[in-house]
């Protein structure tokens, strides 16, 4: 079954402990925590104090997607702060075998992003080490933009990977996950759906989620 992973980029801020606890109770599974530095994307969220403060309000897997330069500066911080896995970009990685070892040493799950255009191919050698590669089906830094048709290819390539090899990393997918092209992500291979606006910006939080599980 595929996991969903509010991503808490869309809730209210004034009252995020009590966003966390609503989609808990509405089914979600992953707690999804976008970290932006204003350098590597355009915005600007929160670090890892906010993480650890809200971490009691969940007992949801808490992944932290660390958009910022210089990522294995923050992994203690965030390990300390609760998080249960770590995804860095490969874009920001010089050296992305040392820092999933760091993440791992650590005792969390270790992940890779790949922004819309960099191809499946950089990261084939680190496969069989990661829990989790996360497609950016948007360009990161900002929620509620429109799926990036090409990026359907890198899951579906991802999917053959794993099915050839016997790799056991989930393959997550972020950005314009909507109900209308869900039932398509996980048939291509997502198994962990990240979504924002189509969770938090809606009404009914167990409602949202059962559409995207099932899609349309």
């Amino acid at each position: 079954m595929v996991n969903i992973a509010p991503s808490i980029l869309s809730a209210d801020f004034s009252r995020l402990g009590e966003e966390l606890e609503a989609v808990e109770k509405a089914g979600a599974d992953w707690i999804h925590l976008d970290i932006m530095d204003g350098h590597f994307v355009p915005n600007l969220t929160f670090g890892a104090p906010v993480v650890k403060s809200i971490r009691s309000k969940s007992g949801l897997y808490f992944d932290a997607h660390l958009m910022v330069m210089n990522p294995d500066d923050h992994f203690e911080d965030f390990a300390r702060a609760g998080v249960d896995g770590i995804t860095i970009h490969q874009e920001t990685g010089l050296h992305l075998d040392r820092s999933i070892t760091a993440i791992k040493e650590l005792g969390l799950d270790a992940g890779i992003s790949l922004n819309p255009a960099t191809p499946v191919s950089t990261i084939e050698h680190l496969l069989p080490r990661l829990d989790l590669v996360l497609i950016m089906s948007v360009n990161p830094g900002f929620g509620g933009q429109r799926f990036i048709d090409y990026t359907l290819d890198k899951i579906i390539a991802l999917k053959v990977l794993k099915e050839k090899s016997g790799w056991d990393f989930k393959i997550a997918v972020d950005g314009g996950v909507v109900p209308e092209n869900a039932a398509l992500l996980i048939e291509s291979g997502a198994e962990v759906l990240v979504a924002g606006s189509a969770i938090f910006g809606k009404e009914d939080y167990r409602a949202a989620i059962s559409a995207l599980r099932v899609g349309l």
